[in-house]
C-alpha cells in the first residue's frame, strides 16, 4: 500500500480555521493541540500553523490573565481579503496615475524634436563639435607635463622626497656611530654588516640639482604650427 501523503501547510491552515469557524469559540493552545489531530493536523504542527494564521491576521489572540486565547470568525478572513483587495486597488490607481504622468512627460519632451532637415543639420553639427572637443582634449593632454601647476607640484614633491632621504641618511650615520661607540670590539663585523646593506664609505647625503625653469623646457609643436 502506498504511504498516505501528509497535509501541506496551506491544507493544515484550512483545517485549523475550520475548528474556529465551526465552533466560533475561544481556545487555548493546548486545546487546539488536542483538536488538531481530529482534523488531520498532528499535535507537533499545531503551534506553528496557528502562529502562521496569527501572522496573517486570520486568527486573533489575546492574553487574559495568565492565559493566551485564540479565536477567529469567518468575517475575519473576509476583512483580511478586503484589506488586501483595497491595497491592491490603491496600488493600481497609483501606478495608473504615474503611467499617465510619464506618458505626458514623454510627449512634452518630444515637442521640438520632430524629425526635420534643420534638426538633422543641427545633430550633424553637434557631432562634429563633439569630435573636435575630443580632439582638442587629446592635444591638450600632450602638454600636461609642462603645466605650470603640475611642474610646481612636482618640485614640491621632489623637495619632500629629498628631505626624507637625507633624514634617513642622518639616522643611518647616527646608528653607525652609536654601534661603533657601544660595541668597539665588533667594529669589523659591523663594517661588514653595513657594507652588505649598501652603506659603504661612499655613502653620503644626496645633493639636489637645481630645477630647470619651465620656459627652458622644449615643448612639442602642434601639427600645422610653424
Amino acid at each position: 500500500m502506498s504511504k498516505k501523503r501528509g497535509l501541506s501547510l496551506e491544507e493544515k491552515r484550512e483545517k485549523m480555521l475550520q475548528i474556529f469557524y465551526e465552533s466560533q469559540d475561544f481556545f487555548l493552545l493546548k486545546e487546539l493541540e488536542k483538536l488538531g489531530p481530529k482534523k488531520g493536523v498532528i499535535t507537533q504542527s499545531v503551534k506553528d500553523v496557528i502562529q502562521s494564521l496569527v501572522d496573517d491576521d486570520l486568527v486573533l489572540k489575546d492574553k487574559i490573565g495568565t492565559s493566551v486565547y485564540f479565536w477567529s470568525l469567518p468575517s475575519s478572513a473576509g476583512n483580511q481579503l478586503k484589506n488586501v483587495s483595497d491595497k491592491l486597488k490603491s496600488d493600481l490607481e497609483s501606478s495608473n496615475k504615474r503611467y499617465k504622468e510619464l506618458v505626458e512627460q514623454s510627449a512634452a519632451l518630444k515637442k521640438g524634436r520632430e524629425e526635420s532637415d534643420e534638426r538633422e543639420v543641427a545633430l550633424t553639427e553637434l557631432k562634429g563639435l563633439q569630435a573636435k572637443h575630443n580632439e582638442l582634449k587629446e592635444e591638450l593632454a600632450k602638454y600636461a607635463d609642462n603645466d605650470p601647476a603640475a611642474f610646481e607640484a612636482m618640485k614640491e614633491a621632489i623637495d619632500v622626497a629629498h628631505a626624507a632621504a637625507n633624514r634617513w641618511t642622518d639616522n643611518i650615520f647616527t646608528l653607525r656611530q652609536w654601534c661603533s661607540k657601544n660595541f668597539p670590539q665588533a667594529t669589523e663585523q659591523l663594517d661588514n654588516l653595513f657594507k652588505e646593506v649598501g652603506v659603504t664609505d661612499e655613502f653620503d647625503y644626496l645633493e639636489l640639482a637645481p630645477a630647470l625653469p619651465l620656459n627652458s623646457v622644449s615643448v612639442p609643436k602642434a601639427e600645422g604650427t610653424p
